[in-house]
């Protein structure tokens, strides 16, 4: 396989960049704020489900001892 010329390549990267569409900064604020919400969700369910575990393996140990 031929490498392209650096002047070539130059051109290829430049094309491919032009093609990149950005997102608007209010597309930006949404998906941040989608993030968070969605972080907090996940990290209250995970807290919730330790919590669960933590006592089930607590009342779990008591029986043992």
């Amino acid at each position: 396989m031929a490498k392209p010329k650096i002047g070539e390549f130059v051109n290829q990267v430049k094309t491919e960049a032009s093609k990149i569409v950005w997102p608007t900064s209010r597309e930006t604020v949404q998906t941040t704020i989608m993030v968070l919400i969605m972080m907090t969700i996940l990290a209250l369910f995970f807290f919730g489900v330790d919590t669960v575990f933590n006592a089930i393996v607590s009342w779990l140990t008591s029986l043992a001892r």
